[in-house]
């Protein structure tokens, strides 16, 4: 496919899953097997991590275990800045997402290694890995459709095929994880994402030169000064544990509360870096101002939803009755219930979402919906309080109203980035994002011990009155934030000027 017959396809503005043009498709089925590695991770990665040493897990304290997925994901999110500049200045879109499915696929298989130091170092790999796909990824898809309609059903669509990993991966892995081998759980997701890999390497040329190049290459001076950078924090992580393990300090807690302390630190600094930006001009600070609201509610849904594969999955083992006609199920299953629920909704959000008009009316309504599944998970938790196990159908109308408000904060937050600070910014803008995800991941993480310390009814109820609350005053502000996100003409800043250091 040619150049200008993929801007066609863009400008158009429509998506059908039974005409879709080749890039898309590429990038819907890659997304897809990506994604089926990571869900399928998600849905055994805390019961491996609780389950004793001698049935294969880490033998970690159920605190620790369930704050060990959000502390992970905030790690991953907080790459996703790093990763959208590499990006942006060094590889291209493209050449990122085959460099992230390498390292995940990488991480995957050091996780099936039935080897302590092997579970760090695929952790590892896999924070790497995805903090360099989903930036790149989703920057390549703003950078192939043009207008803000087109962009949020084409993103909505995505969702169904994530969610058709999101089903299967945690039947398949979570069966094989809890029934077999943990390490053979995660040996599965390694091949859905080195597939990914090679289906990638084969479709260079479905994109037109799109994301194949850095729109605007860094410097030699400013390669430099990332490689410095990049040392100086590898060197200082590299002290702070070595340390920790000569006074005997070194343990998963710590771990768990480092990368929570560097989850609140890091979005700040990446946010002021990148609104202290030279190549800025006035208006796309003040959209950048905006858009800030936008990550902030998006950290309060992060903050909720990693609840799913933590808490819900240790509440799904302990409190809930796992027996569906007359059989038990694996309480990682559970986790196929959001994207089940997504599959439904998706299409109907990708058709209803453009005629919605304004961020903070979506936002708003998104939030109010993720928050009221916690209100019920406090009624739900209230009646397991005596030790009785509760009905699969409590946890299946949370996983109902986080799916729903899901499908609308994901595509509405990942859409408005494209408009925030132009083509040239996107990887940034979209791996800022990620960094207030990775804000909420680690507060998540934070905030999940406090359910230890008081009763899980007074918990949930909590949060998910916070959440409903701001949703309402999204609602209220959607006219400030619509004028606050609205671009002028005198913003609009040709590439070429800011390739030559114009502005």
């Amino acid at each position: 496919m040619s150049a200008p017959e993929i801007d066609r396809v863009a400008l158009d503005g429509t998506v059908s899953l039974r005409r879709m043009p080749r890039w898309y498709t590429t990038l819907f089925v890659t997304d897809t097997l990506e994604r089926f590695g990571f869900y399928g991770m998600q849905a055994i990665l805390v019961l491996y991590a609780a389950a004793p040493v001698e049935r294969g897990g880490l033998g970690l304290r159920t605190a620790d275990a369930a704050a060990l997925f959000g502390a992970w994901i905030s790690v991953m999110f907080l790459l996703s800045l790093p990763g959208g500049w590499i990006g942006d200045r060094l590889l291209g879109q493209w050449r990122g997402l085959l460099c992230g499915c390498v390292l995940s696929g990488a991480g995957y298989l050091a996780l099936a290694a039935p080897t302590g130091w092997a579970t760090t170092a695929g952790l590892i790999l896999l924070a790497a890995g995805g903090g360099l796909f989903k930036p790149n990824h989703q920057a390549l898809i703003n950078l192939m459709f043009d207008g803000r309609r087109g962009r949020e059903s084409g993103i909505s669509l995505m969702y169904v095929g994530v969610q058709i990993s999101a089903l299967a991966a945690p039947l398949i892995t979570g069966y094989l994880g809890e029934k077999v081998s943990w390490h053979l759980g995660f040996s599965v997701a390694s091949a859905a994402v080195l597939v990914t890999a090679v289906l990638l390497a084969f479709s260079a040329g479905q994109f037109g030169g799109t994301g194949m190049r850095a729109r605007r290459p860094a410097t030699p001076v400013e390669r430099r000064r990332a490689l410095r950078g990049a040392g100086l924090v590898l060197g200082l992580v590299v002290v702070l544990v070595a340390l920790l393990a000569v006074t005997g300090r070194l343990s998963a807690t710590t771990a768990i509360m480092i990368a929570s302390v560097l989850s609140i630190l890091l979005p700040v600094v990446g946010y002021v870096t990148l609104y202290r930006n030279p190549a800025l001009t006035a208006g796309r600070r003040r959209r950048l101002r905006g858009y800030l609201a936008v990550c902030l509610g998006a950290t309060l849904f992060w903050i909720i939803i990693a609840h799913s594969a933590s808490l819900l999955t240790l509440f799904a083992r302990d409190h809930t009755d796992l027996t569906v006609f007359g059989l038990g199920i694996p309480a990682s299953w559970l986790q196929a219930a959001t994207p089940a629920f997504i599959l439904v909704l998706a299409p109907v959000v990708a058709k209803v979402l453009p005629a919605v008009d304004g961020v903070g009316v979506k936002l708003g309504v998104g939030l109010v919906m993720v928050g009221t599944g916690f209100l019920v998970m406090c009624v739900g938790s209230s009646l397991a309080e005596d030790g009785q196990q509760v009905s699969l159908l409590w946890l299946a109308l949370v996983y109902l109203l986080h799916a729903a408000g899901e499908v609308i904060i994901a595509a509405v937050a990942i859409s408005s980035a494209a408009d925030v600070l132009g083509p040239e910014f996107i990887g940034r803008v979209i791996g800022m994002l990620w960094l207030f995800a990775a804000l909420g991941g680690g507060l998540g993480s934070m905030l999940v011990r406090l359910s230890t310390a008081m009763s899980e009814p007074v918990y949930y109820a909590s949060l998910g009155g916070v959440a409903a609350l701001i949703g309402v005053v999204f609602l209220l502000s959607r006219r400030t934030l619509g004028n606050a996100l609205v671009a002028e003409v005198a913003d609009v800043v040709d590439v070429a000027d800011v390739q030559k250091g114009h502005v």
